[in-house]
């Protein structure tokens, strides 16, 4: 598929054919498109669960299910996904390796960066892996974990204390998927976001 259709198709997908199991090989070339993506100082603060087998995904769903939600809905769709890949960031990578020699910043101060780039880089990886179902014609969905769900999960798959959930990929070949009410919204339109040479609010010349 060509780069501009993927950009083109690509939509949270919410509902799967369990029946339809991502093979292992396209589930190994997500991964590991995923880790092409960009690190800050090549730091790589970045680990990926990958759950494929029933036993998993059901502990990861009953790990990160909120105590009041919707039993039914989307969802109920999501949990049909034969596949989950949940995206976590290590911070320490990040200020150990800009702690050495040739980044020199050797007080591990948090606050010299301008923003969580292990979360970020993180994202950039997810985003690299989502984008690489669309290629294989496959739907995917990424979602945050309940804030309040985070320290159960991690209790659950035995995630060491430095790692942080930024969310989780859902994985699978398309089901009974329903348009998001959300698209209604539609897209922005560039000129409310794209600023060129300096910031313009709309309307102004």
């Amino acid at each position: 598929m060509e780069f501009d259709e993927v950009v083109r198709r690509r939509r949270m997908v919410r509902g799967y054919d369990p029946d339809r199991p991502v093979p292992p090989e396209l589930v190994d070339k997500i991964v590991r498109h995923g880790l092409r993506a960009p690190s800050a100082g090549f730091s790589q603060g970045w680990s990926f669960l990958v759950l494929t087998g029933q036993a998993d995904r059901d502990r990861f769903w009953a790990a990160t299910a909120e105590a009041e939600g919707p039993a039914e809905g989307w969802l109920a769709r999501m949990r049909t996904a034969p596949l989950i890949i949940v995206a976590l960031s290590n911070k320490s990578a990040y200020l150990e390796r800009y702690a050495q020699p040739d980044k020199g910043w050797t007080d591990r101060d948090e606050s010299r960066w301008p923003a969580p780039f292990w979360d970020i880089d993180t994202g950039f990886a997810a985003l690299l892996m989502h984008l690489t179902a669309v290629n294989e014609d496959l739907g995917s969905c990424f979602i945050g974990l309940p804030a309040g769900r985070v320290d159960a999960f991690k209790e659950a798959f035995g995630v060491p204390p430095e790692f942080r959930p930024i969310g989780a990929l859902t994985i699978g070949y398309r089901g009974g998927d329903k348009r998001s009410p959300s698209l209604r919204r539609g897209h922005r339109p560039v000129d409310s976001v794209v600023h060129h040479g300096r910031w313009t609010s709309a309307g102004e010349v």
